[in-house]
């Protein structure tokens, strides 16, 4: 019998072959484009290289591809056409190996994006933002002068700004194209966090910056002064306000509708924009990524919003070995998307709608996936809730040649008793993803540090979570503000180290209006082996589960010395049952009751 072909070693595409410079005296993007563009005519297995440089990427001459993405600016045309550094298109068997190389990105766009590929990693680069959207201005002195209080505020190089009159431009970068700012703003713009280095915690909060503003002055060195007509000695010195527009035009990095895809050995320095958006692919690893800004650069905020938002996707998504540091909301939110029931055009049709304005313009099902039908009220399936997907009438997520908010959806069968317009709400179970997130540490993170809703199961283990402003660990299934689906079946929340936490740690709270004990949204919850090192908070509050388990776990004061007596009950639970509470160690003086209703 002849032995079995060998499979042909990849070709090399050296980017520099190109024209692309490694020196970043001058834009490669036009080369890179070339390169990549060559690498998908190859037909064969590619590994695209860098040198070892600097290589600067301007938007300009980026290629460019009409786009719809979860979470962003959903159907609005005037973000449609999405800049992207490093695309890999309808390609297979493909390395874009970095080589240590730093990519440094300008303007508005997309680092790299994995669309229609199959066997695709990305590995052994950095990259950044010469002028991110978020503002970081430290107050490096505050005080008071002849009776009007005044701050100086500290502004990273990456942050141009202009000073007219009693405002502050903040300018972006300006296009080397039309000679235009890419973006621009004024004073606070229109979204605060604040960071304090030495706490290493960052809060969402009011920006005081530009109240009561009597003059502005530009200092130099990219130091300014702010007189105000108030007396009051500002109290927050030190700290670092970080200031954005709202608007997610594009996302930071995107993988769609492809299959096995891989980030690995990477810094992450900045996330323009959004985050990293998985979208109806499958099987998405990211391992030993650093998201967390450079320390060169004078900046605490490494993305735009999320870091990783994975929406709709199947097979397995594992994010081991990582750091998420200085995002502008969660670090990891994992989903589907509930599309509400509009129309019954048939007895086996209905018509959907994307219900929040975020998330519009892609398709969500197609012929084969089954889906689940959910009453909004009381977020649990109807009965014979489930079918399998005939035919879709919607949109691609390419163009706008149809409504980008609906979509008619032909099923195997009628749909089920009980479908209700308006009040019910179709998950597409299929594109649902078991999890694995390990080893990973979350510090400096203004939200939640991971949101998990997949009905496959979940194991989140081995992560350190510092200094989390909301909870740690969420889980929700939302049919009424965001609608990221679903439910969870399967979660094991074990030997992690959570310390300084924001109570509740562990928190469990789906929409549903209608709360039934014998009828919960979410199974089969373990949080085991981990520890707790906590202030005065609520370790684990559970709306609506059927089989909650808190075991092995050790839970410890920090503030034990001269603390007043520990208020906040360790666990509440609503509507739950089968919990079992058992075999932990605690310190003395918590609170060890158990609310429930």
């Amino acid at each position: 019998m002849a032995a079995a072909p060998k499979p042909s070693a990849p070709v090399v595409v050296d980017v520099d072959a190109y024209g692309a410079d490694p020196t970043g005296r001058t834009d490669s993007a036009p080369a890179v484009t070339a390169a990549l563009r060559h690498a998908k005519s190859l037909h064969r297995p590619v590994r695209i290289v860098f040198s070892k440089g600097t290589y600067q990427l301007y938007p300009e001459r980026a290629e460019t591809r009409e786009l719809y993405v979860s979470n962003t600016v959903g159907a609005d045309q005037r973000y449609r056409d999405k800049k992207i550094g490093l695309l890999i298109e309808d390609m297979h068997d493909v390395t874009v190996d970095g080589g240590g190389a730093e990519l440094v990105y300008h303007g508005l766009q997309t680092a790299f994006a994995s669309i229609r590929s199959t066997n695709v990693t990305f590995t052994d680069f950095s990259f950044d933002y010469a002028a991110p959207e978020v503002v970081d201005a430290t107050v490096a002195g505050a005080g008071v002068t002849d009776g009007h209080a005044y701050r100086v505020l500290s502004i990273p190089a990456g942050s141009p700004y202009q000073v007219n009159g009693t405002h502050i431009s903040w300018l972006g970068e300006t296009s080397p194209v039309t000679g235009q700012p890419y973006w621009s703003g004024v004073d606070g713009l229109q979204y605060t966090q604040i960071h304090d280095p030495k706490a290493q915690r960052t809060w969402r909060g009011d920006n005081p910056l530009f109240n009561d503003v009597a003059s502005v002055t530009d200092l130099g060195h990219r130091r300014i002064r702010i007189d105000y007509t108030t007396s009051e000695p500002p109290a927050d010195a030190g700290l670092v306000y970080q200031m954005r527009n709202i608007e997610r035009t594009e996302p930071g990095a995107f993988i769609w509708q492809s299959k096995n895809v891989t980030l690995r050995s990477m810094n992450a320095y900045y996330l323009q924009s959004f985050g990293v958006v998985g979208q109806f692919s499958e099987n998405i690893t990211i391992d030993k990524v650093n998201f967390a800004p450079d320390p060169a650069s004078g900046r605490s905020t490494a993305s735009f919003a999320d870091f990783v938002q994975m929406s709709g996707v199947k097979g397995k998504v594992s994010i081991t070995r990582s750091v998420f540091d200085g995002p502008q909301d969660d670090p990891i939110n994992i989903h589907g998307t509930y599309l509400e029931v509009v129309g019954k055009p048939g007895p086996s049709t209905v018509t959907l709608a994307y219900e929040h304005p975020q998330t519009a313009g892609f398709p969500q099902f197609a012929p084969g996936d089954e889906v689940e039908f959910t009453d909004k009220r009381t977020m649990t399936p109807l009965t014979d809730a489930h079918a399998v997907v005939t035919a879709v009438d919607g949109p691609s997520g390419t163009d706008h040649d149809k409504s980008l908010t609906t979509m008619t959806v032909t099923f195997d069968r009628p749909v089920p008793a009980g479908t209700e317009i308006n009040g019910t709400v179709v998950e597409n179970i299929t594109a649902t993803p078991s999890v694995v997130i390990s080893h990973n540490v979350f510090r400096n993170v203004p939200t939640r540090g991971v949101l998990v809703t997949t009905r496959k199961p979940v194991l989140i283990t081995d992560n350190r979570f510092d200094g989390m402003s909301m909870a740690s660990i969420y889980v929700s299934a939302d049919a009424y503000q965001w609608y990221e689906s679903g439910p969870v079946t399967d979660l094991t929340i074990r030997g992690n180290t959570f310390t300084r936490p924001t109570g509740p740690v562990i928190f469990v709270e789906p929409t549903n209006q209608v709360v039934d004990p014998a009828h919960p949204v979410h199974h089969d919850i373990k949080v085991e082996d981990n520890r707790f090192d906590i202030g005065d908070v609520t370790v684990v509050n559970a709306k609506s589960v059927g089989g909650f388990a808190f075991t092995g776990n050790t839970v410890r004061r920090l503030d034990k010395a001269d603390a007043p007596p520990y208020t906040s009950p360790l666990f509440v639970f609503h509507g739950s049952t089968g919990i079992r509470i058992a075999h932990n160690h605690y310190d003395q003086g918590l609170n060890t009751s158990v609310v429930t209703d």
